[in-house]
């Protein structure tokens, strides 16, 4: 701030001003305040949320996954597999058959995603964690198991695993089928229940993993394949690897990070993320209204020593300056006060949960939150544009005013 500006803003604050003035200001201040506080904390929750999403789907899918463009099978032969093995970076590949089949235990069915999975599934370590009953195997002593989905175990009412009951997948045959009778039309299997996992509602209402012959044999797959999912040595970069395999794979087929299987799901939320943060800056613009409004009755009250200023030799850009610096001063010390007030809040909520997802099937007790400087920083843009929208134009009214009619 200059001299003159400092000056003349300190002869003109001097003077006693209207309390309905002061609490205009206020109120825009603490307007201002709440606005910021209430758009940070709002961004930091989507932040929270997008990271838990990512974490849950890391939990089911793996680091890279290869599959066709067009269709949903293909033709994997020895030489394609023994090639993508020998990629650099490359750990370990799991070969995948998935379809949809139908499901049976006891009188119980239901539609499930079966997922026939080679056993060095388990050396991915994707599901450890989420075993809730039971345990992670899909072969023991020659005898094939399941690991279903929380959801699909209650769904069969499959209260507790035993050897006792198995659970029966049905497919429809291939081809021509000779006779009406179901034994011709469906291809059938059983197998034992031998955990059960559960990560999120998308996935444990629907999952079941089993052996990959398994469903290769009920399927009727052949050397048809879905996919193949691969393990990345912690020593390379996914996005390395990722490369070398588009490199090899060819167009026909595509290279997908667990985030880019997830892809149109994340754009949504980006845009759901930046339509909360445009209509928060309109409740903001509102606040800001108040300081147009406080200036515009400031620059009414102050006409005599708006003109008295002038008469001294203060220039119309003087006087707009301290307008456009009085708003500022407002405005400022509400983003400073809602930026403290939200990250103190958004500090609470992560480190004590203070509020709760309120639902006891919820995957973790507190709403998730995680602060990231542009959002600051977007917030304070925000909020300078505002401001000086608000403060430009009682700023000009009192750059005009007259100085042979106030004095």
């Amino acid at each position: 701030m200059n001299l003159k500006l400092f000056i003349a803003r300190k002869y003109f604050l001097s003077k006693k001003k209207k309390n309905f003035i002061n609490v205009i200001s206020i109120i825009s201040m603490f307007g201002v305040a709440v606005g910021t506080m209430a758009l940070v904390i709002v961004l930091s929750v989507f932040n929270g949320l997008e990271d838990l999403i990512r974490s849950l789907n890391k939990s089911f899918d793996p680091e890279l996954k290869v599959e066709v463009v067009r269709g949903k099978s293909f033709e994997l032969s020895s030489e394609f597999l023994d090639g993508i093995k020998s990629i650099e970076g490359v750990e370990i590949v799991t070969q995948v058959v998935e379809d949809n089949v139908g499901a049976m235990y006891k009188n119980d069915e239901m539609v499930v995603k079966l997922k026939g999975v080679e056993e060095n599934f388990i050396d991915h370590h994707r599901i450890d964690k989420n075993i809730v009953q039971g345990k992670l195997v899909l072969k023991e002593n020659g005898v094939n198991y399941a690991i279903i989905a929380r959801g699909v175990q209650s769904a069969l009412s499959i209260n507790r695993l035993s050897n006792m009951y198995t659970l029966q997948f049905y497919y429809p045959k291939r081809g021509r089928t000779g006779g009406l009778s179901p034994n011709n039309l469906l291809n059938h299997k059983i197998i034992l229940p031998a955990g059960v996992y559960a990560i999120e509602k998308q996935y444990d209402m629907n999952y079941v993993f089993v052996p990959l012959d398994f469903a290769v044999d009920l399927l009727n797959y052949g050397n048809r394949r879905t996919s193949l999912e691969i393990k990345v040595d912690s020593k390379y970069r996914i996005p390395d690897v990722q490369e070398r395999l588009k490199e090899f794979v060819g167009a026909k087929f595509k290279v997908l990070t667990s985030e880019e299987i997830h892809a149109d799901f994340f754009k949504v939320l980006k845009i759901e993320k930046l339509f909360v943060f445009i209509i928060f800056s309109f409740i903001l613009a509102i606040a800001s209204f108040n300081i147009f409004f406080s200036l515009t009755m400031l620059a009414i009250d102050k006409k005599k020593d708006i003109a008295i200023l002038s008469s001294l030799g203060a220039n119309k850009k003087l006087i707009k300056s301290i307008f456009l610096t009085e708003g500022a001063i407002i405005s400022f010390s509400g983003a400073l006060l809602g930026l403290f007030l939200g990250l103190m809040v958004c500090l609470i909520q992560q480190y004590f949960g203070v509020v709760s997802m309120g639902m006891q099937t919820a995957v973790i007790d507190a709403y998730p939150v995680k602060m990231q400087l542009p959002d600051f920083l977007y917030t304070g843009l925000s909020i300078i544009t505002i401001t000086l929208f608000a403060s430009y134009r009682p700023a000009i009214i009192a750059s005009k005013i007259a100085i042979h009619e106030n004095l």
